[in-house]
């Protein structure tokens, strides 16, 4: 036994040298990586350069949570809207970049890459060409919709000639599981105001309800017209034309693509390298055309942007509205307010700008973040942008804003209120398992419980706080909005709508992007010439990201990395269950929409 126990403890002390060993390297290495990150120098632009914009990205509104600086080349998986358009904005005006070349293809993820955000992201493209009097490029192997509206914008379209326009149309799948659940005992109840709010029908329905199909086809349709109206003006050609050819065709060969004006040329890859070569002064052989990546070139023009007088604060609510601190893609309540409540005490902040591209959430954190706004709104000027979603609780948050700012494929609105009750009974007894209870009050065992369902009488208490929450997000809207009551309630019902179709109703001002909205609360906030404008949540340098990584571990994906027919059923499955686990109100009241409202 002795020598059993010495033999242990032996094992212990090595396995902690090995580790404590292991642990300084690693902290030398990712201190050797910071050092070469901050120490690197920008690389030169080469006069009569193009600037190279790599599609292949999740184009998000908030800025990343680390700045990595250039230890990935300058590429990154994800570029925030607001760069991208600075960036385009800078170029034009920079004699050293010749045009633009776009390629690759978008990898929208979470709420990122949506419609809202793509429209401001090809405005830019489009003042690049035309202000700076540059060609813009696309070149594409193959094309989504998403891409190919991008792409629409350049002043030459080369598609390759194995390649393909997948552009079908949008369309909405949401996923549904109220026969499963039935089927394998697990019980949901409702509670909700608002007849087009269908949240709740994934998990109690098989199918869309008409309210809901109704809804989601006006959607749709708002969205596609946009599109359609953007590319055809454009391309040249008439929103029925485009239409016809989606119709016929689904994906649309090349072939047609050309003949329909839809690009002007087929070309091969190397093809448009050689062009771009001939295009800055390049001679034959090996050596590349004189070019800078996006991500590179958007690092190397921030030197300055900070400043100037006056400070514009933009605070990013991107993410599900949750209740606490939340996690680094969500609108933690407590967080925001806290955020919200420095920027309003601060006297250096003249104005702010709440961008939003939420599908909403919890109740209570929502009502957490609007009162500071409102709160805010009494000291300096706060104003609205709303991206690819603001809705439900994304809207609660917005409806105070002094002027609030939508694109047209915006989707907001969804004023309703909803409560989901799980009971677990049948499943439990289905396997021997069953629940019994001792209680001081009536309601003690049925309004928190999961092991049976509400009766009428509990059902009446959860139905009567989805009433008041309702009433409460009428008069908000209201009062924000200065519309009557009955006005609101009359649009609201939990209907979704387009950011067109919420500037005709009064949800919205004014459509315009997130810059829009900058200089409009710049102008209200009286700050001429330069002024500063400054980003929350902050970027972290990667110096802070090393200690963020040091002090947790962040959990693991749900979302396996294949591309197959299986991940996709597990991805989504997985999104839903992510989606779920967001579910942290206190009250149990939630403002969301149904299911991301998901189209492609």
């Amino acid at each position: 036994m002795k020598n059993f126990i010495t033999s242990m403890l032996g094992a212990l002390v090595a396995l902690i040298v090995f580790a404590t060993g292991a642990l300084l390297l690693f902290i030398g290495f990712i201190a050797a990586l910071v050092a070469m990150g901050e120490s690197k120098k920008a690389p030169a632009v080469a006069d009569g350069s193009y600037l190279v914009f790599d599609l292949s990205t999740n184009i998000t509104d908030a800025p990343p949570p680390f700045d990595l600086g250039d230890l990935n080349g300058g590429k990154t998986d994800t570029l925030q809207l607001r760069s991208i358009t600075r960036t385009l904005r800078h170029a034009a005006n920079d004699s050293k970049i010749k045009g633009l070349l776009l390629v690759g293809n978008l990898s929208p993820d979470g709420l990122g890459t949506g419609y809202a955000a793509l429209k401001e992201v090809r405005a830019a493209i489009a003042d690049f060409h035309a202000k700076g009097n540059k060609p813009v490029v696309a070149f594409m192997d193959y094309a989504t919709t998403k891409d190919f509206y991008l792409a629409s914008a350049a002043s030459e379209v080369a598609l390759d000639p194995f390649g393909e326009l997948i552009m079908p149309g949008l369309v909405s799948e949401p996923m549904f599981f109220g026969d499963a659940f039935q089927k394998y005992g697990i019980g949901i109840q409702v509670t909700r105001v608002g007849k087009y709010k269908s949240y709740v029908e994934t998990f109690t329905r098989s199918s869309m309800s008409p309210e809901n199909r109704e809804q989601v086809q006006d959607l749709l349709d708002d969205i596609w017209g946009t599109l359609l109206k953007d590319i055809a003006k454009s391309r040249g050609l008439k929103t029925s034309d485009i239409q016809q050819v989606v119709d016929a065709e689904g994906l649309i060969k090349p072939s047609i693509a050309l003949k329909a004006k839809l690009v002007d040329r087929l070309a091969y890859r190397d093809e448009i390298i050689d062009e771009l070569k001939r295009a800055t002064g390049v001679g034959a052989g090996n050596e590349p055309f004189k070019q800078i990546d996006f991500g590179t070139y958007a690092r190397n023009t921030r030197a300055g942007l900070s400043m100037g007088s006056g400070d514009v604060a933009v605070v990013y609510a991107e993410g599900d509205i949750v209740e606490g601190e939340g996690g680094a893609n969500d609108v933690g309540g407590a967080r925001f307010a806290r955020q919200i409540r420095e920027l309003r005490q601060d006297d250096d902040v003249h104005a702010i700008v709440l961008r939003v591209n939420s599908p909403g959430g919890s109740v209570t954190a929502s009502e957490t973040i609007q009162r500071e706004l409102r709160l805010a709104a009494l000291k300096k000027p706060v104003i609205v942008s709303m991206g690819s979603y603001a809705a439900s609780g994304g809207y609660w948050i917005s409806a105070y804003g002094k002027h609030i700012f939508a694109e047209p494929t915006t989707i907001t609105g969804s004023i309703g209120v909803f409560g989901i009750l799980p009971n677990l009974q049948k499943l439990a007894n289905d396997h021997g398992v069953t629940f019994d209870s001792v209680k001081t009050g009536k309601f003690a065992d049925g309004l928190l419980t999961i092991a049976r369902p509400r009766t009428d009488d509990e059902l009446a208490v959860f139905q009567r706080s989805v009433d008041w929450a309702y009433s409460q997000f009428l008069s908000k809207v209201a009062e924000g909005r200065h519309l009557t009551v009955d006005r609101v309630n009359e649009i609201a019902q939990g209907r979704v709508w387009s950011g067109a179709e919420a500037v005709k109703i009064g949800l919205a001002d004014e459509i315009g992007g997130l810059d829009d909205a900058i200089r409009y609360a710049a102008g209200e906030a009286h700050l001429t010439g330069r002024y500063k404008v400054t980003e929350y949540p902050r970027t972290r340098s990667l110096s802070e990201a090393v200690a963020e990584a040091l002090g947790k571990i962040a959990p693991a994906s749900l979302h396996l990395q294949t591309g197959g027919v299986v991940s996709q059923v597990a991805n989504r499955i997985g999104d839903e269950v992510k989606m779920l686990s967001r579910l942290n109100d206190p009250t149990g009241l939630y403002a969301r929409l149904p299911a991301d409202l998901a189209i492609h």
